[in-house]
């Protein structure tokens, strides 16, 4: 059995409300077993035999089946996670700005947004491998923040979505890391 972090796109915004508790329930019928919610944002450690291709299918059309609304989801090996926190330049607390991870289950869009990412102006961000990259964003300011809405535009949507490092750090202490 391999452990894996999930996560979800859109949840509890923008009018897709899941209540965690029915999820786990959901993924109960799903070959997926130590199923673990956390917090309302849309993040699951879970573990399963699968790969993560075969994890993302499964969670996914779990989603699309239960909840009624065209869902998508990153999945990382949960030792990935760790490693992506440990790799992360910024801080996890600090008063003037919030660090944020874009996570992607596409290399080629991440790259695509990274780069698009790198010609801003005051853009501060730090490519950490394939599947994410770490940028800092001013306290109170993070919407407002000009690569926030670059990362939101609806190209990115089906394979990119964003954490703040602290809820990082609480998958990551999830997965027993």
């Amino acid at each position: 059995m391999n452990s894996y972090a999930v996560f979800l796109r859109g949840v509890n915004v923008g009018g897709i409300t899941i209540k965690m508790a029915e999820l786990k329930e959901a993924l109960k019928s799903r070959p997926f077993s130590d199923v673990k919610t956390l917090l309302a944002s849309g993040n699951v450690v879970l573990s399963s035999g699968l790969p993560p291709a075969g994890v993302k299918e499964e969670f996914e059309e779990c989603l699309r089946e239960a909840f009624g609304y065209d869902a998508w989801v990153v999945v990382l090996a949960a030792d990935r996670v760790g490693e992506l926190v440990a790799a992360c330049p910024y801080p996890a607390d600090d008063s003037s700005t919030h660090t944020y991870l874009t996570l992607a289950s596409d290399a080629e869009v991440l790259a695509e947004l990274y780069e698009a990412g790198r010609a801003m102006d005051g853009a501060e961000l730090t490519l950490l491998g394939p599947e994410a990259l770490a940028w800092l964003a001013p306290a109170g300011g993070t919407l407002d923040s000009p690569f926030s809405k670059l990362s939101s535009k609806p190209k990115y949507k089906a394979s990119t979505t964003t954490r703040n490092l602290r809820t990082m750090i609480k998958v990551r202490d999830a997965a027993g890391l």
